[in-house]
């Protein structure tokens, strides 16, 4: 999650059902509280294919840069929201305010870039964000995605998170399932090294095609 359409899932008591809505779809419930409790199993399935200095993008809270830190690896979170980064902080993890497609510490050194909850989104458009996370790695390292399941296919557009009292600003967003992600990769430089499945979860680890890995 990232930026002011977000902000209520930040700032509300988890409990607080928000909701996803596109402007020419059907809404779909957030999972605020996952955001807020630690990290779950699903996301220890995720720190445990990190092994280097890790780029948790849209960290929201900072559970998966307090389980990559307690990993014993060195994590920074990366939020447009300053609430985001403070709530990050509070929790004992490093988080930076930063426009993720702005300049962004030790930029080409990064073993992985982590792109959870749903945000493969940020920005509507996942193949310019995998082409950011490209950059940001160095040759050998990986991108490490949440997908929708099978079926969803590819969506871009403009979308608002809703509750009972509050609709937020419109912004533009997107998803990709695990069909579709291939083809966003391939056109980033990037590679699909794996899918797999923690639960009802979907996730996928891609790398720069071995030939580049120089």
């Amino acid at each position: 999650m990232t930026g002011g359409g977000f902000a209520s899932g930040l700032r509300d008591r988890p409990g607080n059902v928000h909701w996803l809505v596109p402007v020419d779809g059907p809404r779909r419930r957030l999972p605020v509280d996952r955001w807020h409790r630690p990290a779950g199993l699903a996301d220890a399935a995720v720190v445990a294919r990190c092994a280097g200095p890790t780029l948790d993008l849209g960290c929201g809270p900072g559970r998966m840069v307090l389980a990559l830190t307690g990993a014993g690896l060195s994590a920074v979170g990366v939020d447009v929201s300053p609430r985001a980064v403070a709530l990050t902080r509070a929790r004992g993890a490093v988080a930076v305010q930063a426009d993720l497609f702005g300049p962004l510490p030790a930029e080409g050194r990064w073993a992985h870039t982590v792109l959870l909850d749903g945000n493969i989104g940020i920005g509507g458009d996942p193949v310019a964000l995998l082409r950011r996370c490209r950059s940001l790695l160095r040759p050998s390292g990986t991108v490490l995605v949440e997908l929708e399941p099978p079926g969803f296919g590819v969506w871009q557009g403009h979308a608002h998170v809703a509750t009972e009292r509050h609709q937020g600003p419109i912004f533009r967003w997107a998803w990709l399932d695990t069909g579709a992600v291939a083809g966003a990769a391939a056109v980033a430089g990037l590679a699909i090294g794996e899918v797999f499945r923690f639960g009802c979860r979907w996730f996928a680890e891609l790398t720069r095609p071995t030939a580049s890995r120089t």
